[in-house]
């Protein structure tokens, strides 16, 4: 069974973005960003919502040959493009790139690739994630906590039903006081 893994940079009140989708308080430091590239891949299985989707897909296919791009950015751009992806949309209706489309179904479709074997899976995408959160799906949580306050726009956690009890697998400080907690499901 794969396991399946939600992390995102959020602000210190719980957002992944500022109100007007604005996440220009999360701009990584070298050092975060090395680390999101090998969390990435480690992983074998990438599931996107729309939005973020959109975000990822409209800078990152050709991330590597912006003027000035890192050696970390082309290394991300050339792992973006070649990470096998499914985004969960009913609203658009094509994808490119190493991208399969849902329409459907997200917590089955979600449930059927979980149970396969394989390398973990990560999501992303606020409304994705929560959809996964409520149905009891996600093993670990990655949270990359910036020292912002924002006052609203969109949450990294959802509603939920019940308690979700965790377990600390990991802490680490980066640059600019940014604060990386991983919890496992318990």
């Amino acid at each position: 069974m794969r396991k399946l893994i939600y992390g995102m940079n959020l602000t210190l009140d719980g957002y992944i973005a500022a109100a007007g989708d604005d996440i220009g308080w999360s701009a990584p430091s070298d050092e975060l960003f090395q680390w999101w590239y090998e969390h990435e891949r480690a992983s074998g299985l990438t599931l996107y919502g729309r939005k973020l989707w959109e975000t990822m897909s409209s800078h990152w296919p050709t991330g590597d040959q912006q003027p000035g791009a890192t050696a970390a950015e082309i290394a991300f751009a050339r792992l973006w493009r070649d990470m096998p992806e499914v985004v969960f949309s009913s609203t658009i209706d094509k994808v490119d790139w190493n991208t399969r489309l849902v329409t459907g179904d997200a917590v089955a479709e979600i449930t059927r690739l979980k149970a396969e074997d394989g390398a973990p899976m990560t999501i992303g995408g606020a409304t994705l994630a929560a959809a996964a959160m409520r149905a009891g799906l996600i093993d670990e949580y990655v949270l990359v906590t910036a020292p912002v306050l924002v006052g609203g726009g969109t949450p990294f956690f959802t509603a939920l039903d019940g308690w979700v009890n965790l377990n600390l697998v990991e802490t680490r400080t980066f640059p600019g006081g940014v604060l990386l907690t991983r919890y496992e499901t318990r």
